[in-house]
């Protein structure tokens, strides 16, 4: 599926070295005004060569609008919109061409369709989240209205991690450091990390941390609609990602239930919860508490260094790959992570809404 989303709904195109990228974005709420200037701030957090720790691929990553806009409002109506490539260094690619790279989708999408791009990756390549990027901003418009922030950051990059609870963060620093981490000690770390391992040609992975503040109660669905099931299934779409867990997560598993459960109280006449576990849903649906979650990435399958693997007809061979390529995917995807959980909020959202008609 090239489709993301039930009443808000992304349908992206476009391959890493084609013409461009681009979506389709159905079911936005109309009157919303669009505010260029700050959707195209989100795209420049994800785009290729801003700091010395990203792919130095040069990419202005204009979005340009092409329908479902009148007077600089949402007019209900689809909305049309192209990022165009400019920077393509296919020849890059030349090497690649018969053979399959190491962890990548080169074999698989090869086996699936009996075809595939093989110029930066093609349909597989992460330059596909820009179509993201746009539709998150859009909805984060939306969800402003609503009083309902989003913000990710950098938690672990390798070894090197935040400790403490998301609470203990100044979050609003998080774009203080290319790294894209409120520790500015940690993040100086990480960085360091970062480029002794690309000056190694190798790559590193980590994870991202995400937290949703003021959705209210009730969004979500039963047994298979299920809010986390959502977010998981979100995030799990983005390249590079190998795990999703929220609240606790998997460390959940080490307390007693006496010691997990979140217990309610009356807070000014607002029921709520003294601790957050939960990670702010409940049987699948919002229980009014911040909604929190972490994303595992992967290290980036391209490494500049020689490796073993088959080509097309079988035969052993040696690829060194060349070209532009992150050492670490954390700092770029954390606009991403905000980008799709910002699309998963506001659906249900607007799920919940359709069925109170």
């Amino acid at each position: 599926m090239n489709t993301f989303g039930n009443i808000f709904r992304l349908t992206s195109f476009g391959e890493s070295h084609g013409p461009g990228i681009g979506g389709v974005i159905d079911g936005c709420p109309a009157g919303i005004v669009l505010d260029t200037d700050f959707i195209q701030a989100e795209l420049n957090c994800r785009k290729p060569g801003q700091s010395k720790l990203t792919t130095p691929r040069k990419e202005d990553d204009e979005v340009q609008f092409l329908s479902g806009i009148y007077e600089g409002k949402t007019t209900g109506t689809p909305i049309g919109f192209i990022v165009w490539n400019k920077n393509q260094h296919s020849s890059d690619y030349d090497n690649m061409k018969n053979v399959f790279r190491p962890s990548h989708a080169d074999y698989t999408y090869q086996s699936k369709y009996g075809i595939r791009d093989p110029r930066g990756g093609g349909r597989s390549s992460a330059r596909e989240t820009i179509s993201r990027c746009v539709a998150g901003a859009i909805a984060k418009l939306v969800l402003s209205q609503k009083n309902i922030s989003i913000q990710a950051y950098t938690s672990q990059v390798g070894s090197i991690k935040l400790e403490k609870n998301y609470t203990q963060y100044d979050l609003a620093r998080t774009e203080e450091n290319a790294v894209r981490c409120p520790d500015a000690a940690k993040a100086e770390k990480m960085a360091k990390l970062i480029m002794e391992v690309k000056a190694q040609g190798d790559t590193i992975g980590g994870s991202i941390s995400c937290v949703i503040k003021n959705v209210p109660v009730g969004i979500g669905e039963p047994a298979f609609g299920k809010l986390h099931a959502a977010l998981g299934h979100a995030m799990l779409t983005i390249n590079a990602a190998k795990g999703f867990e929220y609240g606790d997560g998997f460390d959940a598993g080490l307390y007693w239930g006496s010691e997990h459960n979140d217990i309610f109280y009356n807070n000014n006449g607002q029921i709520a919860t003294r601790t957050n576990h939960s990670g702010g849903i409940q049987g699948g649906i919002s229980n009014g508490e911040d909604i929190y979650f972490r994303v595992a990435f992967k290290s980036v399958a391209t490494i500049l260094m020689e490796q073993p693997t088959v080509d097309v007809t079988g035969k052993e061979t040696v690829l060194c790959a060349r070209g532009r390529h992150d050492a670490c995917v954390l700092p770029r995807a954390v606009p991403i992570v905000e980008a799709m959980a910002a699309m998963t909020i506001l659906d249900y959202i607007l799920l919940n809404q359709a069925k109170q008609v």
